[in-house]
């Protein structure tokens, strides 16, 4: 059994790393890019639930694999694997991930960037996925950067 567990885990790891390297041979387009914020704006509304990265409930980085994952796309799961291993970039344009710092000044929140200077995200527990302004002072308060997937 054991034998069983350490060979499933092993073969997850290698499918996850490969699958996630696979994008990075791929070229988003601006058609992508404008796919993936619609996917995103479909499920405005949809409740925050920690650890969740489906419709019944995202939490940060769940909903913005979710969205990924929808366009075709794979992305690491946690808000700090998406932060360190995606390509860091100054200005965000649609489809980019935006970070921030919101627990113990550490990566722990993650936004997709639409444009305007606006992003989706999952807040947290007792709200729902949202539309929010990174000129906010609190956004602008924990802003660390922005990433790209490819």
């Amino acid at each position: 059994m054991k034998l069983f567990f350490y060979v499933f885990i092993v073969y997850f790891i290698t499918f996850s790393i490969f699958s996630y390297e696979s994008n990075l041979e791929k070229k988003i387009t601006v058609k992508d890019k404008e796919e993936i914020v619609k996917i995103a704006k479909q499920y405005l509304g949809y409740p925050y639930k920690s650890g969740g990265n489906t419709p019944k409930g995202f939490d940060c980085s769940g909903f913005t694999q979710f969205v990924y994952k929808k366009a075709g796309y794979v992305l690491p799961r946690t808000t700090s694997d998406q932060y360190f291993y995606l390509e860091p970039i100054k200005i965000p344009q649609k489809g980019d991930l935006v970070f921030f710092t919101i627990y113990r000044n550490q990566v722990s929140h993650v936004g997709l960037y639409i444009g305007n200077f606006k992003f989706i995200h999952a807040p947290r527990t007792g709200k729902s996925v949202e539309i929010a302004d990174l000129r906010n002072p609190y956004w602008k308060k924990h802003f660390v950067g922005s990433r790209r997937v490819f």
